[in-house]
């Protein structure tokens, strides 16, 4: 076995949702005879280094580590560590630095002068790329695109999810999983569900997660009685993809929607805005129903799954099916191994 390449992995928490998952999935998944990995983070976990969480000891850190470690890459995620990663790195005079970026920056400025000591940008799908790239990030010669990879695990029947849920059976069922924020604009989801039960009051509607507006949202939909179900975050994901007939996805703008993404595996169809990348994961009247960003379409397209489950069923097939093709957790690796492997002999030439 010849010498392994050394990467030092840098993210700011791992509760960070989808970027958390790609750094433990490469963590975990890499090829250990290939690669000898380090994950720094400011939260705890078993295999990761802990590094302050105020900015300036966070560097001083990061730059001693580095310059023990001596790696061969470093690859950041989330904005925060994005920028202390790449200037640790380039203060320790690392060979190779790389960003991953999962949505649009909010600091597009910073995120210039970022890339200009960055060797490549990874963007989640096409429409990120372009969109960063029309905002002057970087160059088209910085960015790889590596589409995000989920695991294809199994999920309990819709019956057995329902019982354990409290549900009947019998009762058509939206789920809405992730953070609520802005960008997911939870005014237009609580709109769409208003209109959604005006068509079929018996509807169930499912919210699981966090986020900066949840007690906001939670607060506004009382109107709903206990049409609305409240789930807080849960790590059994899989119970709510078999208890749901449709996903709903309000947002004015997403990279890839990991949550879509892992519903889409576990043969879920979804309603969703056509913004940024979810188009990627939502291929419209195949695996589910896009539409522009407005309650009366985003509603009508639920109902017209929720009364039809032969389509709903087809479209949930199909969902899985393309997951399965396109955003499989082993095609994920295996991409970002051959970016490293590119990267390391570049910088050895």
């Amino acid at each position: 076995m010849g010498e392994r390449i050394r990467v030092m992995r840098v993210i700011t928490g791992l509760d960070a949702g989808g970027p958390a998952l790609q750094a433990v999935t490469l963590l975990d998944h890499l090829d250990p005879g290939r690669f000898e990995q380090r994950l720094y983070t400011t939260t705890m976990h078993e295999r990761a280094h802990t590094i302050p969480d105020d900015s300036p000891r966070a560097l001083a850190r990061l730059v001693r580590e580095m310059r023990r470690f001596r790696p061969d890459i470093v690859h950041t995620h989330t904005a925060r560590a994005g920028a202390l990663g790449r200037m640790a790195a380039t203060m320790a005079r690392v060979p190779a630095r790389v960003h991953t970026f999962d949505v649009h920056p909010r600091q597009a400025a910073v995120e210039r002068r970022l890339a200009r000591v960055s060797d490549r940008l990874i963007a989640d799908c096409a429409q990120v790329r372009d969109d960063l790239l029309a905002a002057g990030i970087g160059a088209p010669r910085q960015y790889a695109v590596v589409r995000p990879g989920v695991r294809m695990a199994g999920r309990p029947t819709r019956e057995v999810a329902r019982a354990r849920l409290g549900l009947p059976a019998d009762i058509p069922v939206v789920a809405f999983v992730g953070k609520v924020t802005k960008n997911r604009r939870p005014d237009r989801f609580l709109d769409t569900v208003a209109l959604v039960l005006r068509g079929l009051p018996m509807t169930k509607i499912l919210v699981c997660g966090g986020g900066d507006l949840a007690a906001d949202l939670r607060a506004k939909a009382v109107r709903f009685g206990d049409a609305v179900a409240y789930l807080s975050r849960r790590t059994d994901l899989e119970i709510i993809h078999a208890a749901a007939d449709v996903m709903l996805l309000t947002s004015d703008y997403e990279g890839i929607p990991l949550d879509l993404l892992k519903a889409a595996a576990s043969g879920v169809p979804a309603v969703a805005t056509r913004v940024g990348g979810v188009p990627e994961v939502v291929e419209d009247r195949v695996t589910g129903l896009l539409t522009d960003p407005d309650p009366g379409l985003l509603a009508a397209s639920v109902v017209r799954i929720l009364r039809d489950p032969g389509y709903a069923g087809r479209l949930g097939d199909a969902a899985a099916q393309r997951a399965g093709l396109y955003f499989g957790q082993s095609r994920f690796v295996d991409d970002v191994s051959a970016l490293y492997l590119r990267l390391y002999e570049e910088t050895r030439s």
